[in-house]
């Protein structure tokens, strides 16, 4: 995969190069120190993914992506500013890494790549399904003018809405511009259970169980929530949770 490093700053970029030089899937095919040359480096080289700075002279990396034509390179954030983290994935970003860049936070950013990309993380589990988000994974979540940016072990139960699924984390309950049959299809099933046709529960936040109508399990969430799980899907949750 070809990399191209985006930074006004040559030691960061010098940095980026050594920690990247233990991931040998990953190529780096040039640098750029504004927007204006990573412009020109990205029509020539084409590269799949970038690491991009946001505050240098010039145009900024927001309006450097602004600038370019789809489809897009994949873009991992490096900055040394946490206030613009919200309008970075806005822009679909793969991550967004504080700079001085931690070697841990940089091998997850990239075993996300790969599972997007169908190859195996750093070592990934026997029979793992590539495209899976797991708990630690964050997901984007947008509802009017606020923003949330939320690790998928803190939603404990998603609901369908038609077109949308309204999630339910902390105190909020927005909803995300994605059905809930799409959201299922990048869960991990060891982590999320469909309980009926319109929820899913993490299975983290389940409190305690009890039987319910019909051969069906009543299932109590921590901080309230209670969700019914048809008897078919009683006996899924019992063969899947059972010794």
């Amino acid at each position: 995969m070809k990399a191209l490093l985006i930074d006004d700053e040559r030691l960061a970029r010098n940095e980026l190069r050594r920690l990247l030089a233990k991931h040998a899937d990953i190529a780096i095919a040039g640098e750029a120190a504004n927007a204006d040359e990573a412009r020109l480096r990205i029509g020539e080289l084409s590269p799949d993914l970038l690491f991009l700075d946001i505050q240098m002279p010039g145009d900024d990396g927001f309006a450097l992506l602004e600038s370019l034509e789809p489809p897009l390179p994949r873009v991992i954030f490096t900055t040394a500013y946490d206030e613009f983290a919200v309008k970075a994935f806005e822009f679909n970003a793969l991550d967004y890494l504080m700079k001085p860049v931690d070697p841990a936070r940089l091998v997850a950013a990239l075993d996300k790549l790969r599972r997007l990309d169908g190859k195996p993380a750093g070592v990934a589990a026997a029979g793992e399904r590539p495209n899976r988000l797991g708990p630690d994974d964050k997901v984007f979540v947008r509802e009017g003018e606020r923003c949330w940016f939320v690790e998928l072990k803190s939603i404990r139960l998603m609901e369908s809405e038609g077109n949308y699924t309204r999630v339910h984390f902390g105190d909020a309950q927005p909803q995300l511009f994605r059905s809930l049959n799409a959201m299922e299809e990048r869960l991990d099933p060891r982590c999320f259970f469909r309980a009926n046709r319109r929820q899913i529960i993490n299975l983290a936040w389940i409190d305690r169980i009890e039987p319910w109508f019909s051969g069906g399990l009543l299932v109590h969430l921590k901080g309230g929530l209670k969700v019914e799980l048809s008897r078919r899907q009683a006996q899924a949750f019992r063969e899947q949770m059972s010794l």
